[in-house]
């Protein structure tokens, strides 16, 4: 007895250490990027930087504003997820409700497949079949659109929503259903009046990690998003937060340096923001 609680102490104890070490790396991140972001707003002015709407770092004159990039971020996530998580929804709802054995264990290796795919690999796929494809399609001098990234940024967040959403799925007891059928309703109703609702709390899960996937995506966006600091519009070449930082930072000196760890905060504070948004909201459905 005394053995195994000095084994279970242990293991407490190990586990408090790694909590607290993926604490600290937060931690260090936030204040790395706080000290590193918050000279260049200063001297550009925040409402300069947040709300400037021409970016221009390379000039003989430079400017530094970031709204292009945070409403490019913004419509391409938001768009991203509208296709995706529809999709991604409801294939996990047949797959784990509806599908045959045969069928669910294909489509569970196709997804899982999906997911270990490198983000350059989408970027590849999307630059030399979905750009053309919408160029030709829209009859457009260039498919590198917003368009584009908001295509393959749907597809890159499907396998985390439909796993995580199988997950939680699968996991609802079978008392639950069963009580359901016993009252007269249909497998649909019980699953969209029954386990759908009990498994809520890990589907919105499935949602914040594709959120997350979609804000943080950099390489296969730059690929076909034309990476052009624009203003925002479906059939445009557009630069996204995180292919800002990408795109510039192996070349950048100085204050363009500093703006660019400037945007680096304001995308992990949006990230940041939009968590504490959801969670704000599930904890309060909880209740």
């Amino acid at each position: 007895m005394k053995k195994n609680k000095i084994v279970e102490r242990a293991v407490h104890g190990v586990f408090l250490i790694l909590g607290l070490l993926t604490l600290g790396c937060v931690l260090l991140i936030t204040v790395y990027l706080i000290i590193s972001g918050i000279p260049a707003i200063k001297e550009i002015g925040l409402f300069d930087f947040l709300f400037g709407t021409r970016w221009a770092s390379t000039a003989e004159e430079p400017s530094y504003g970031i709204l292009p990039f945070i409403l490019t971020s913004i419509y391409g996530t938001a768009g991203a997820i509208v296709i995706g998580v529809p999709i991604g929804f409801f294939s996990a709802v047949y797959l784990s409700k509806f599908a045959a054995p045969k069928i669910k264990g294909f489509m569970e290796n196709a997804v899982s497949l999906l997911a270990g795919i490198p983000s350059v690999v989408y970027g590849l796929v999307g630059m030399l079949v979905l750009v053309p494809g919408i160029r030709t399609l829209f009859d457009i001098p260039d498919g590198a659109s917003l368009a584009a990234a908001i295509i393959v940024l749907a597809i890159m967040i499907l396998p985390s929503i439909i796993k995580v959403s199988m997950t939680a799925l699968e996991a609802v007891p079978k008392e639950y259903e069963d009580a359901s059928l016993a009252l007269g309703a249909t497998p649909v109703e019980t699953c969209f009046r029954v386990s759908v609702p009990a498994a809520k709390s890990g589907i919105a899960a499935a949602v914040v990690l594709g959120v997350g996937r979609a804000i943080g995506e950099a390489m296969a966006v730059m690929m076909v998003s034309g990476n052009v600091p624009n203003m925002p519009s479906l059939f445009q070449s557009v630069r996204f937060l995180t292919t800002a930082v990408a795109s510039e930072m192996s070349y950048s000196s100085g204050l363009q340096q500093q703006a660019l760890f400037s945007i680096a905060l304001v995308l992990f504070l949006f990230i940041m923001l939009i968590n504490a948004v959801l969670n704000f909201f599930l904890k309060k459905e909880n209740c």
